[in-house]
């Protein structure tokens, strides 16, 4: 068995049809994808069609959910109050059937993985405010990518293999009882490399490999200002 791990595809749908490809090359079916679908780049009406036509399990991350708020009526989280014009911007076009899915979504997932037990999050939420909305502000500020943090977020966690997204660099660290898996944004790097992780069940036990594979940034960056998407100089500046 084998299990693609996506996170942050940011509305880069370049980013993820070469990582789909790939994943078709190497006859990869079962897909997670761990939050942040929407938002940022100019088309996630199309990287929701993509995952939903391939069966993608998804879960919700901090960006899905602030947009949803909004169609909601509910508002917009106070400390993102900088990036408020580009959410707008993403539920006025976000076609409905696909604010329907993303309604749906659990914040959490888990699959047994021969004897190992894998868990996907976004990024850590308390215990006691996994049930509060995006409003009150439930996931953990990020911590710098080190062991010792992992284990302080994580360390909890009743599973073998954590698998999280959320701050865009890649984490893999391990210690005697958990790994902790990050690998990295799919669709938002400064280089033109879309990352994924593989998890694959061996003869000696569960391997995780993390990927990279170029993609088209050029069209990525061209259709970012041929849609005129809000508050794009700053997200060239801080994350492309």
């Amino acid at each position: 068995m084998r299990l693609a791990i996506l996170t942050d595809i940011h509305g880069n749908v370049q980013a993820l049809d070469a990582v789909l490809k790939q994943l078709d090359e190497q006859k990869i079916t079962d897909i997670w994808s761990l939050g942040d679908m929407i938002a940022m780049g100019p088309d996630s009406n199309e990287v929701m069609a993509r995952l939903l036509d391939r069966g993608v399990r998804m879960i919700s991350g901090n960006h899905d959910e602030a947009v949803l708020s909004l169609l909601a009526g509910h508002g917009h989280p106070a400390s993102y109050a900088h990036t408020r014009e580009h959410h707008e911007w993403v539920a006025r076009t976000l076609r409905p059937e696909y604010a329907d899915v993303l309604f749906q979504l659990p914040r959490t997932i888990e699959q047994q993985m021969g004897d190992e037990r894998v868990y996907g999050i976004h990024y850590h939420i308390p215990a006691e405010q996994r049930h509060e909305t995006i409003l009150e502000e439930p996931f953990h500020e990020i911590l710098e990518a080190t062991l010792p943090n992992m284990q302080q977020l994580y360390g909890a966690y009743d599973a073998d293999i954590i698998c999280f997204g959320h701050h865009h660099p890649v984490h893999l660290f391990k210690d005697a009882s958990k790994r902790y898996v990050n690998p990295g944004a799919l669709g938002v790097a400064r280089d033109d490399l879309a990352r994924y992780g593989l998890l694959s069940i061996e003869e000696d036990g569960l391997s995780i490999d993390l990927k990279t594979v170029p993609y088209d940034k050029r069209t990525f960056m061209e259709r970012m200002e041929r849609f005129d998407v809000p508050q794009r100089e700053v997200m060239f500046r801080l994350f492309y």
